[in-house]
């Protein structure tokens, strides 16, 4: 772990609303990864954007009698609303259309073809007749040659993750008539060319996934394609070539782009050298697996043909898909939660809880189920933490007028006791800096758990010899609980912080004081309250019956 780090995930798409699958795999873990890294002391920063630019934008927005600009602006703005509602954090969320991106991704585009590694050549591309348009890769779909799998992109096959040399029984994604093929000059990147230097970066680099590097490695030994970077579309980055007048890049040209343009705004901004944070800093990119293409071959390609400009990502976090009620989340067939409709009915921690708890770090889909959402919450979040916290603060403030006492001994209860709120830190540390942000949130409610056992064995409540010990340890295991929860439920951190009477703000507080005795004898305590409510049955049942029916 360096001293500085740029997060950034990958860029909600400027067409819909956020739903909890967006949510699951990118936005929430760099979110607690970001929070934890500045608690340890790292100058950390959250980078994000709105993806602006494509074909389902332009015809979206001619659908709604706006300008593309309008409808993508609308969205920019609807889905960082949406993610400040989860307290998903940016330090910067900015726009892939912005004058910025714009000029750096021609910028990019000019260095990589005076250095050859891009040229023209004629190609057949579908063309519509009944649309009277060539169809971009998303407006073309069909059977994947590759494993079969039907209805997929011909860009990307999200059952394989392969991308399609060419889709089988094509059909128009508008209108659904088969359509022509015309001829078109377009522009390709030469990623053939750099798959030896793709391998040895794989090969040097320890912190990216051994799983998904084994099956990337297996697409460069089974030959890397050039990449087609132009679209006969209007809405996108022109190319910056007199001959090339009415074409526009690729959208994931000029889309990862976005993470280093709009880094360099945010950090020049602030007085400092953008390139020089950018290449001395640790660099995540949170993605799902859907992408895995695009950020281990196509990205770091780029970057290579860049002369090493800006340097590749040290931390490619990978997770699986999110289904609902164990099947597949579709927009167009309503089976998805909108992440603005679920945290006007529950809390934006409760989400976080159950997200951030299943979310392995690996490409395996997980599931959202509400009955094992309302179990968790119900049994995890608030029968173990929850309760533990309000019965340790609770009994402090009925028992001793909300001060904490000073210790009448130590027995072996409380040695134990004191040892578990010392190693706290390094114990879901350690799970944070290998990010398996789930192991992590397990080892915290393991240390509820063993509060509340050690509560109850001490009995506090019938005043015998070592209440006293028992009060002052719990109310510290209370503090080292609001320390280390806050990367994950910051709203509930920043609550306990409150009720123990504690000034500033609980994310200020380095992770290592997880593990200190942080509340002296003598300390009074604020007001007491329960922090969370129970998911009651009768909520859960309603949301399940609203399943494919928006």
């Amino acid at each position: 772990m360096g001293r500085k780090a740029l997060i950034t995930s990958a860029l909600p798409y400027a067409n819909g609303e956020i739903h909890l699958g967006h949510a699951a795999s990118t936005y929430l873990p760099a979110d607690a990864t970001v929070r934890f890294l500045r608690m340890m002391g790292v100058e950390a920063y959250y980078i994000c954007a709105s993806d602006d630019f494509g074909t389902p934008i332009l015809i979206q927005s001619e659908r709604e009698n706006k300008t593309p600009q309008e409808y993508s602006a609308y969205w920019n703005r609807r889905d960082l609303a949406d993610f400040e509602a989860l307290d998903v954090s940016f330090d910067m969320f900015y726009s892939t259309s912005s004058p910025e991106n714009v000029k750096f991704a021609q910028y990019v585009f000019e260095r990589l073809n005076q250095a050859g590694h891009i040229y023209r050549r004629e190609i057949i591309q579908y063309y519509c007749e009944a649309d009277g348009k060539f169809l971009p890769d998303r407006y073309v779909r069909g059977t994947c040659p590759k494993c079969g799998a039907e209805d997929q992109y011909s860009d990307l096959c999200e059952k394989c993750s392969s991308i399609p040399d060419d889709i089988l029984d094509a059909r128009c994604a508008l209108c659904g008539a088969p359509p022509v093929k015309r001829p078109t000059t377009h522009y390709f990147f030469r990623l053939s060319s750099f798959a030896g230097p793709l391998s040895d970066w794989l090969d040097s680099s320890p912190n990216l996934q051994k799983d998904v590097k084994n099956y990337v490695r297996s697409w460069i030994k089974s030959g890397l394609e050039d990449w087609d970077i132009t679209r006969d579309i209007p809405w996108g980055v022109p190319i910056p070539l007199e001959e090339a007048a009415g074409k526009v890049l690729y959208g994931w040209f000029d889309n990862h782009l976005a993470y280093i343009s709009t880094a360099l705004k945010f950090l020049e901004a602030r007085g400092m050298d953008g390139q020089e944070f950018w290449n001395s800093a640790d660099i995540y990119h949170f993605i799902g697996k859907d992408i895995v293409y695009h950020h281990y071959l196509l990205l770091p390609a780029v970057r290579m043909g860049l002369e090493s400009e800006y340097k590749l990502p040290d931390y490619l976090p990978t997770r699986g898909h999110l289904t609902l009620q164990s099947k597949k989340i579709s927009k167009g067939r309503n089976w998805y939660i909108g992440l603005r409709d679920f945290l006007g009915e529950y809390p934006a921690d409760y989400l976080r809880y159950y997200l951030l708890s299943i979310t392995s770090y690996s490409q395996d889909d997980l599931n959202f189920d509400w009955d094992d959402f309302a179990t968790r919450i119900n049994s995890e979040l608030i029968g173990n933490l929850g309760n533990f916290v309000n019965r340790s603060l609770g009994f402090t403030a009925k028992s001793f007028g909300g001060v904490v006492p000073e210790p009448d001994g130590t027995d072996a209860d409380d040695q134990a006791a004191r040892l578990r709120i010392s190693s706290l830190a390094e114990s879901v540390g350690s799970q944070m800096t290998s990010n398996h942000i789930d192991r992590a949130v397990r080892r915290l409610m393991e240390f509820s758990a063993f509060f509340n056992q050690y509560f109850q064995r001490k009995e506090p409540w019938r005043g015998g010899p070592g209440t006293a010990s028992c009060i002052y340890y719990s109310v510290n295991a209370t503090y080292s609980i609001a320390v280390a929860l806050c990367p994950f439920l910051p709203g509930s951190a920043s609550k306990m912080w409150t009720q123990l009477g504690l000034e500033g703000a609980v994310s200020d507080m380095p992770w290592d004081s997880a593990s200190e005795l942080g509340i002296r004898p003598g300390h009074r305590l604020g007001k007491i309250y329960p922090i969370f409510a129970k998911v009651e049955r009768a909520g859960i049942e309603k949301q399940k019956a609203r399943l494919g029916k928006h």
